[in-house]
């Protein structure tokens, strides 16, 4: 499956109410590092943050844990597996 395939099904999920898993590669801009795979088993998105919040807003996608209540974000590029599928970046 192809990133913007998955993206756009995680934002039609979310739309209607649902979740979905996902595991993306961390990375956090202002330590510049990575602590690894992160896996949320209950996730749905929320609003995207705005360019003039984030200069990175168009990479990036916000999403609530849904499991832990957590509001977080991550790199769409760094997506590896949305409900059990294999993410492609082509």
């Amino acid at each position: 499956m192809k990133v913007y395939e998955a993206i756009d099904q995680m934002r039609t999920i979310s739309k209607q109410g649902g979740e979905f898993s996902m595991t993306f590669m961390g990375y956090s801009e202002t330590a510049g590092k990575s602590d690894g795979p992160v896996s949320v088993d209950r996730a749905r998105l929320r609003a995207r943050p705005n360019s003039d919040q984030n200069r990175n807003a168009e990479m990036m996608e916000a999403y609530t844990n849904l499991a832990t209540g957590e509001a977080r974000q991550f790199y769409q590029p760094l997506l590896m597996i949305f409900n059990g599928q294999k993410i492609d970046l082509e």
